[in-house]
């Protein structure tokens, strides 16, 4: 019969004295003083760095990856935004080698002033021409284009569209010069 359960109701458990041995609640106590010796084990002694937690403070264990490892958490709306801002180019630079002197600009949201004529919409990109020091930008506006799309496929096929127009734009080109399948997707 074991001893931590009362044989019948309302009787008393029997209480334990520190002399007797704990069954089955793991090792007994090391003993102290002088001739216990120093602790024994890793992480025990002064010099000793700590064990790596295997548990949390609930018992629970370390928490295991948020996903599959094969799933992008680390990449971002703007860097996905970005890359395919960038394949889009390297698409058109095959066609335009003289696009390798401009700069593709991502920014958020367009700046704009009282005077700026909002009847066609907030505009997807713009085109700034080449300076005395800086070359020519194409700027593509990140929220306005994904606020349009509803997944990365149309995403994609935005982006594009904007990049050959803002590229026709800048080089004084029909959209169709720039890109054949430009409309047709």
């Amino acid at each position: 019969m074991d001893s931590s359960v009362p044989p019948h109701p309302g009787e008393p458990r029997p209480v334990r004295t520190p002399t007797e041995p704990d069954q089955g609640a793991g090792p007994a106590p090391a003993a102290s003083g002088p001739e216990a010796g120093p602790p024994t084990g890793p992480g025990q002694g002064p010099g000793d760095e700590p064990r790596p937690r295997r548990r949390d403070r609930h018992g629970r264990g370390m928490r295991g990856p948020v996903a599959p490892p094969q799933v992008p958490l680390s990449v971002s709306r703007s860097d996905s935004f970005r890359d395919l801002v960038r394949d889009s180019v390297e698409r058109l630079e095959r066609r335009l080698p003289q696009l390798a002197d401009v700069d593709f600009v991502v920014q958020e949201v367009p700046v704009l002033g009282p005077a700026d004529d909002l009847g066609t919409g907030v505009p997807l990109g713009g085109t700034l021409p080449e300076g005395k020091d800086e070359p020519a930008r194409v700027v593509i506006y990140r929220r306005p284009v994904e606020v349009r799309t509803k997944n990365r496929e149309e995403r994609a096929l935005l982006v594009h569209e904007v990049v050959v127009e803002q590229v026709a734009e800048l080089l004084g080109l029909a959209p169709e010069s720039v890109d054949p399948r430009y409309g047709q997707d």
